[in-house]
């Protein structure tokens, strides 16, 4: 009984022994994580993702790294400006580790001394500003600490990505006047504006008045011109009736009996011109020598009396 319990409890401990064994000995690293491996307290190696074996008893692993990127909250913190004002900054910080056995032995702890870096440098940054350029240049001083701390942290086995500043509060006072001032220069654009918009009204307002006075004039010219070819179109067609009519009469009196058709006709226009003197208001106007006239019927008598005859 005692022999085989013995052996039993011999069994059981060689298992717990071994199972301690493969436990110390197997190691599975996640994903974007690092393990530093120290080899009777020296370092020794670095493990990467996946399946890793250490020696038992002999292999420790002392630091445990994270490779994905991190964000830092830096505190917020006082500081002045060249102008001398105060501001209360705060801000984040990124940064990734790139070599874990210099992150595990170039700094006791690399965060704090990211820190405590990144609040000096700011520091440091804004002093060299006045208070309106680190409201206005964010982008440079976000630059200058990532370049500052990159620097440093290369010892430390830490890239630093990015830096952004989350607020930059001044003095209760110093904002009032800055709203102020805000304020009063709004107003002068809005004045600005106005005035801008009442100038280019008069100057549409004139350029209309201009356009229209010269459409006018345009068509008043047009209407001069139209009326004086019209006036030339009506003299040019009596004038070509007139010639037509003198040249038919000329045609006329060269056949037979023109000439005489001719003084018929200009004493018929004669007598009809003594008719029409004869009276005016009640007048009567009497030719001074009667027997031209007389002549003249004479004469349209004869001429009257031979075409009969004709």
């Amino acid at each position: 009984m005692f022999p085989e319990s013995t052996s039993m409890t011999v069994a059981l401990v060689l298992l717990v022994i071994a199972a301690i064994f493969i436990v110390r000995s197997i190691k599975v690293v996640p994903q974007q994580h690092a393990w530093v491996v120290e080899r009777l307290g020296k370092y020794h190696a670095t493990l990467t993702p996946g399946l890793n074996f250490l020696v038992p008893f002999v292999d420790r692993l002392a630091y445990k790294h994270l490779l994905k990127e991190i964000p830092l909250d830096v505190p917020s913190q006082i500081c002045i400006t060249k102008d001398n004002t105060q501001l209360t900054v705060d801000g984040i910080l990124y940064f990734q580790v790139t070599d874990p056995m210099r992150a595990s032995y170039g700094a006791s702890n690399y965060v704090v001394a990211i820190t405590q870096l990144a609040q000096t440098t700011l520091r440091s940054v804004i002093g060299r500003m006045e208070l309106d350029r680190t409201f206005e240049e964010r982008d440079v001083i976000n630059s200058s600490v990532v370049q500052a701390l990159d620097e440093a942290a290369l010892n430390w086995g830490v890239k630093v990505l990015r830096y952004e500043i989350k607020d930059l509060t001044p003095p209760p006072a110093i904002l009032h006047s800055m709203q102020a001032q805000i304020t009063a220069e709004r107003e002068k654009r809005a004045l600005i504006a106005a005035s801008e918009g009442r100038r280019q009204e008069q100057i549409n307002i004139a350029t209309g008045e201009r356009e229209a006075a010269i459409a006018k004039s345009e068509g008043q010219k047009q209407a001069e011109i139209n009326k004086a070819q019209g006036e030339a179109a009506a003299i040019t067609a009596v004038a070509d009736a007139t010639s037509d009519a003198i040249r038919k009469i000329a045609a006329a009196i060269q056949q037979p009996g023109g000439d005489q058709a001719v003084q018929l006709k200009v004493a018929e226009k004669a007598v009809e011109a003594f008719a029409q003197l004869a009276q005016k208001n009640n007048t009567m106007i009497v030719p001074g020598n009667v027997s031209e006239v007389a002549g003249l019927i004479g004469t349209a008598m004869g001429l009257l009396k031979a075409g009969n005859k004709a």
